[in-house]
């Protein structure tokens, strides 16, 4: 098994390769580095045009190639990698093409340039990968960096307490367990989505709220007693007036992520985002990775 960094050639930008060094550290799997280089059109005739376009994709792959390796001796001298280029009219399905003929567990993105600071912003090919992908999606902050040798310090599930998300905590036990890391079962409620705004201003009910949240937060970690158990387990109700204020709400450390699950309503075998799903990943100050 291997993780698939995708990897922006010519940029700055090295937050995709600083979180999958962080998940392959963690993990023990190898890093296979993915530069997609623009293909000439398939329906574009063989003139000099092309043949010209054909040659500058070759010689731009080389060049990525080396920008990927020398970018991996600086971030991560220390794992396995292997730094490839390919060359493709899509850069998602070039990347899920990586992902099947490699057997990779899981694809790795940066943010978009646009984004805030230290959160996450979809761009044109992570929106694609998080409604297509048959594989995890990790999505690294904008401008995301970490101490060098940094490993994955605490794993946790976005629980919304139905059937599916009961599965997205077995995929998430599972990440906890192969990385090393401490679980944490997170439920967020939000005023006018999941609270009445009058609920989460009276303290009373707002506690009873929480109570019962917790209380199938604890019948969930029944689900997860097949497998290792994490060397720490916890639960933690997030409340705010939006998505936002409840993400804000917890407490996020260094080295932790956030799963979330992709939502039922679309392919079973494959990932496609929901609406409350988005809102979340745009507010987590942490990394995100979405399972099908």
């Amino acid at each position: 098994m291997t993780l698939i960094a995708a990897f922006p050639y010519g940029r700055k930008d090295r937050s995709a390769l600083r979180l999958a060094a962080v998940l392959a550290r963690s993990s023990g799997h190898p890093l296979r580095i993915v530069s997609v280089i623009p293909a000439p059109g398939s329906t574009l005739p063989s003139s000099g045009g092309y043949l010209q376009f054909a040659e500058w994709s070759r010689e731009r792959g080389k060049q990525a190639v080396a920008e990927a390796q020398a970018a991996a001796a600086e971030i991560c001298p220390d794992l396995d990698t292997h730094a490839v280029s390919v060359s493709a009219e899509s850069r998602a399905r070039a990347l899920i093409a990586e992902a099947e003929k490699s057997g990779a567990r899981m694809i790795v993105v940066g943010s978009g340039t646009d984004g805030k600071r230290g959160r996450v912003r979809l761009s044109s090919t992570s929106d694609r990968l998080l409604h297509s992908s048959p594989v995890p999606v990790a999505l690294a902050p904008r401008e995301y960096d970490v101490p060098a040798g940094s490993t994955v310090t605490r794993v946790t599930c976005s629980y919304r307490g139905d059937e599916h998300s009961r599965s997205v905590l077995l995929r998430t036990a599972e990440i906890a367990r192969d990385v090393g890391a401490d679980l944490r079962i997170a439920t967020f409620a939000a005023g006018g989505r999941t609270v009445e705004p009058s609920t989460l201003e009276e303290g009373s009910a707002r506690e009873t709220l929480i109570a019962e949240v917790t209380a199938s937060q604890e019948t969930a970690l029944t689900s997860i007693s097949a497998y290792a158990r994490p060397g720490s387990v916890a639960t933690v109700v997030g409340t705010g007036r939006d998505w936002a204020a409840a993400v804000e709400s917890v407490d996020w450390v260094s080295g932790e992520v956030l799963v979330l699950g992709s939502s039922d309503e679309g392919p079973k075998s494959r990932l496609f985002l929901g609406s409350d799903a988005s809102k979340i990943i745009r507010s987590t100050p942490v990394p995100v990775v979405v399972v099908p």
